[in-house]
């Protein structure tokens, strides 16, 4: 997923504040979910959602206003009901950013754990 750099996405001295990576991260595993047919708002009509259960981010360098990055988002495991997903933020001359690792669970209605159906599973199959 690629995004551009505006100026509301820095602080006030022209760099990315911090928070913002974790907005880049949910957009770009939406795109991850959206790229392989899996729609979140029909997952979440038939009962199915998940949520963030662990966050790590690292960051390595600054990136600024007018700058455009890119988050490579892939699955490095999977299991009954939990996906763990690694990205790496790169900006336009594949400098590296920042490197993080997200745990969804996905759960039910109620927010309980639920077993990731196994369609669902295959789509999310790491490549």
């Amino acid at each position: 997923m690629k995004k551009k750099i505006y100026y509301y996405d820095t602080d006030c001295g022209g760099v990315v504040y911090y928070a913002n990576y974790l907005k880049y991260l949910e957009e770009a595993r939406s795109e991850y979910f959206e790229e392989r047919g899996l729609i979140i708002k029909d997952m979440l009509k038939d009962g199915i959602g998940f949520v963030v259960a662990r966050q790590e981010i690292d960051y390595k360098s600054p990136s600024f206003y007018g700058d455009t990055l890119e988050v490579k988002t892939r699955v490095t495991d999977a299991t009954l009901t939990r996906v763990n997903f690694e990205y790496d933020i790169v900006n336009q001359t594949q400098k590296l950013i920042a490197s993080a690792k997200t745990v969804i669970v996905f759960v039910d209605k109620t927010l309980k754990p639920k077993r990731i159906p196994e369609d669902i599973l295959k789509k999310l199959e790491m490549k």
